[in-house]
């Protein structure tokens, strides 16, 4: 029997209203059922409010640096654990092994940076124009927040939402998605064990209309942070527009690495395989657009189908294995689907874009990456986002060319260049239209301390990760202090 996996609500485990709970699969094997989680309601999301509120005065009362003290000791408990976390991972999300290691690692880091931002909560004191008056700011938290988190980073995305938050003296009530819980729950559970204050920090699992929109309807939520669909962001944003509730949003990409004829070829090879394919291509980040100089094409897309056609696909457990599955029935039906849109309207398949079936692969959802060619810009392969292992190859005559073929989209998430030219570089760099603008690297791998986010319609507020985060969920306030009464 599978082990029934509780919500977190005023410090304890607390099973759902309904009894009812969902089972958390194996996308690389249907048979492999990680456990079950509470299919909550909106009886289960006021519970948690309320708890948010109740605990709401006295944490934010607490001085900044006591509070990063239980992500100091969250993340010594994850670390503890780190290899049978990253197993997990892998089961419930289907990346490799070392890709799910890193990433719990990297949730680690996040609450160690953060747990130290609680002695680095800055204010200003200015000048002021009068006598004996004195003047700063000061930032306080906003109260309780809403967090929204997807599957396809269900440790590291987390993370970089509650210990920003928590450190900031907010009170939190968070909703991982329904195909990947555990891994934040595991985070939840540290920080309880951690000691954390009960009602600080509450969990609940659901789905999306159950659990997620009466988090963002709450009358005492202060700030929503979300990443997801497009479709479901843009929702959210015209829900909360009229009540001024503060809103971050993450969402799509649709990002392009340009190679220059200049560019090492083989290494070009490496980074777009890297970016495209590596986490089966789930990422916002990843690169699934290649816009190649014509000059080097044809012998850069030969070392590319080579380097693609080595990869070797399979459950992330498994030594060896660079591609896992995708997430769920669903998501390689987009695949699927997106590839066959292609083909209609007269892109051509160079390689891959199979289900790959017999042996071990029919028990779950695994695709052989793709690789599309003569497309033109207004096809739906060039302009959507897929969230699969599918990459098309795009000609330009000419860094200019390139500039207007990379831009050319309604996304705006991340670019990389791959060139040896540092007047190109300084161009794409001004001229790129993205939030994250990388050279001579794949377009995804992020670093925690630097600030995350788009621009266009892939990202809406402020900042997440890096001394930038805690800008959304505090407010500054200035403050005037008459000293002397003369």
């Amino acid at each position: 029997m599978p082990e029934i996996f509780s919500n977190f609500i005023a410090g304890k485990p607390t099973g759902c209203r309904s009894g009812k709970t969902f089972p958390n699969i194996n996308p690389a094997d249907h048979d492999d059922v990680i456990g079950l989680f509470q299919e909550s309601g909106p009886e289960d999301v006021e519970h948690a409010f309320e708890a948010a509120i109740k605990a709401r005065s006295s944490w934010a009362a607490m001085p900044a640096p006591l509070r990063g003290e239980y992500l100091f000791r969250a993340a010594d408990l994850l670390e503890g654990n780190l290899h049978e976390l990253g197993k997990e991972m892998t089961r419930e999300e289907g990346k490799t092994l070392l890709e799910a290691k890193a990433e719990v690692k990297r949730a680690i880091n996040i609450f160690r940076y953060f747990g130290g931002e609680g002695t680095r909560q800055f204010g200003y004191q200015i000048p002021s124009e009068r006598t004996n008056v004195f003047s700063y700011t000061l930032r306080k938290p906003l109260g309780v927040v809403a967090l929204i988190t997807p599957w396809n980073f269900p440790s590291a995305i987390p993370a970089w939402k509650i210990a920003p938050a928590l450190v900031a003296g907010n009170t939190v009530v968070i909703k991982p998605a329904s195909l990947a819980p555990l891994s934040s729950y595991r985070l939840v559970e540290a920080l309880h064990r951690a000691g954390i204050p009960a009602g600080v920090l509450n969990y609940v699992t659901g789905g999306g209309r159950e659990v997620g929109q009466p988090m963002v309807d709450h009358p005492a939520v202060r700030a929503v942070s979300f990443t997801g669909s497009c479709e479901v962001g843009n929702r959210i944003q015209e829900g909360l527009a009229r009540r001024k509730v503060r809103l971050q949003l993450e969402m799509g990409g649709k990002n392009p690495t340009i190679v220059l004829k200049d560019a090492d070829l083989d290494y070009a090879a490496e980074v777009l395989v890297n970016g495209a394919f590596f986490s089966t291509g789930q990422k916002c980040t990843a690169c699934s657009r290649a816009i190649l100089e014509r000059a080097i094409y044809e012998p850069l897309v030969e070392k590319l189908l080579s380097r693609t056609s080595s990869l070797k696909i399979g459950n992330g457990l498994e030594e060896g294995v660079q591609v896992g599955p995708a997430v769920d029935q669903a998501q390689l039906d987009t695949d699927l689907r997106y590839i066959d849109i292609a083909r209609k309207e007269g892109a051509r398949l160079l390689h891959g874009g199979k289900r790959l079936t017999g042996d071990t692969y029919d028990k779950g959802f695994f695709l052989e990456p793709a690789i599309f060619t003569d497309v033109k810009p207004s096809m739906r392969i060039v302009q959507e986002e897929v969230f699969g292992p599918v990459l098309v190859l795009q000609v330009a005559s000419d860094f200019e060319e390139a500039i207007q073929l990379a831009n050319d989209v309604q996304f705006g998430l991340s670019a990389s260049i791959v060139t040896k030219d540092l007047t190109y570089v300084h161009q794409f760099v001004n001229r790129i239209e993205a939030g994250l603008i990388v050279v001579n690297l794949p377009t995804a791998g992020v670093e925690y301390q630097l600030p995350f986010g788009g621009i266009k319609e892939s990202s809406f507020g402020p900042r997440e990760q890096g001394p930038a985060a805690l800008d959304f969920y505090m407010e500054t306030h200035t403050v005037y202090v008459k000293y002397a009464q003369q």
